[in-house]
């Protein structure tokens, strides 16, 4: 097993930034630096506390934030790792691209299409438009590495985008340079068995196990700026929200 001491950034105990959020720090970074790779396994934690010379109870604190985050997962009986799943936390307004970085993955797309058109009734329906209104929708598979992780159908208001063209990788990245990315948005996930059709694109098996989940984006003056459906293997995906009583 490596040596952390050897692969994360030092930690500096003159700094004004705690030791555990030092090394939440390096362990983020060692992640997606890919230095730590999915499934990896830490030291005990004993072990972590005498290599980088800090308290167990520094140690602990950290690897809690991580896991909370989903960036580690304790096993019962083996020690803590670096998570395989991807968890997306539904509070947090972020892209796929943003979230996969955020874990160590190379994100990427293949295109299926790039269309223009007009809203359908149930897109006229949902981003509040007159039917007729111009929009662009993007059709491809998101991947994690090498592995197809969503089938994502998402349709943006034309006027929110200089043209279709504008979109290379990341609808989101050609949104905030037109000055049109979503501040909010609300999200429903539901379960369903995939079809055929989708099966083939996520490279699972007609009747798996599946997740939808639709977007509704908001802009600042709370219009409507996209709608997006997508569909997930729910054997590599996890969605998570913090709750607080009121």
């Amino acid at each position: 097993m490596t040596s952390l001491a050897q692969v994360l950034t030092p930690l500096d105990p003159n700094s004004s930034l705690p030791l555990y959020q030092q090394l939440q720090r390096a362990i983020r970074e060692a992640i997606e630096k890919r230095v730590l790779s999915p499934d990896d396994a830490l030291p005990a934690e004993r072990q972590i506390a005498i290599e980088l010379s800090v308290s167990r109870i520094t140690v602990r604190k950290a690897i809690e934030g991580l896991v909370e985050e989903g960036l580690l997962v304790r096993r019962q009986g083996s020690g803590n790792f670096v998570s395989a799943r991807i968890e997306k936390n539904f509070a947090k307004l972020t892209s796929f691209s943003e979230d996969m970085r955020a874990r160590g993955r190379r994100p990427h797309s293949v295109w299926l299409k790039k269309l223009e058109g007009t809203v359908s009734p149930e897109e006229s329906l949902a981003l509040g438009l007159s039917p007729g209104t111009p929009v662009y929708r993007f059709h491809r598979i998101r991947y994690a590495d090498d592995s197809p992780m969503s089938a994502e159908y998402a349709t943006i208001i034309a006027s929110c985008l200089p043209s279709l063209s504008s979109v290379d990788t990341s609808i989101y990245e050609a949104l905030e340079k037109a000055g049109n990315r979503p501040v909010r948005a609300l999200q429903r996930l539901r379960a369903l068995l995939l079809t055929g059709e989708q099966a083939k694109l996520l490279n699972a098996r007609e009747g798996d196990a599946g997740l939808l989940v639709e977007r509704l984006g908001f802009l600042r003056d709370g219009r409507a700026v996209e709608f997006s459906q997508s569909y997930y293997r729910s054997d590599t995906y996890d969605f998570v929200a913090e709750l607080s009583a009121p």
